[in-house]
């Protein structure tokens, strides 16, 4: 049977948050660079059209909310994340979480101590890639916030190796309220 990992590099980082989505306790295997690609805010849901709704504390509603992904940059300093171990099975649930991603294999990008047949990570499908944040975008605080709590679980260099390697929110960063969901089972429902 061949060992299958995921290269997590945002939120699944937390295994609590990876954990909800599986439905099994996850343990981090193997901390990993991956060589080749660069981490940026070049994700955008749109927030009226999909199955989670956010609102400013105002009541507004912002146009796109964006997330972290991964686009091919050779001279980009490698991004750091975790190797997840999962089972064919597995992806496919992981795939109703990362609904606005595409599953791409990475092996051979990956720098970590650990040995797997196959290393995959989730970037964005053309629709929901924008190089550039689209007008009325916003970024909601949990998200960042989580993101930035599980590299903090690696240990201080972790989350300072995160912050060196993972462009700067392009946008504001906004405490938003979740008022409208049809979130599948085990998705995160706080960004």
């Amino acid at each position: 049977m061949s060992r299958l990992a995921v290269f997590a590099y945002a939120s699944l980082v937390s295994p609590a948050s990876a954990s909800q989505t599986l439905g099994r306790p996850v343990e981090i295997a193997a901390l990993a660079r991956l060589s080749g690609w660069a981490r940026g805010w070049t994700l955008a849901r749109d927030n009226a059209a999909s199955e989670k709704t956010f609102a400013r504390a105002d009541g507004s509603l912002p146009r796109y909310c964006l997330g972290l992904n991964l686009d091919p940059d050779e001279d980009a300093p490698a991004p750091n994340g975790a190797l997840i171990e999962v089972s064919e099975a597995e992806l496919e649930r992981l795939d109703l979480r990362e609904i606005r991603y595409t599953l791409v294999e990475v092996t051979d990008a990956v720098a970590a101590d650990a040995s797997f047949d196959a290393v995959y990570a989730y970037r964005a499908r053309p629709e929901h890639h924008h190089p550039t944040a689209p007008a009325e975008s916003i970024i909601v605080a949990t998200y960042p916030a989580t993101v930035e709590a599980a590299f903090a679980e690696l240990g201080r260099d972790q989350l300072d190796l995160y912050r060196a390697t993972t462009a700067r929110p392009p946008v504001e960063v906004v405490d938003a309220t979740l008022i409208a969901d049809a979130i599948p089972e085990g998705n995160p429902r706080a960004w």
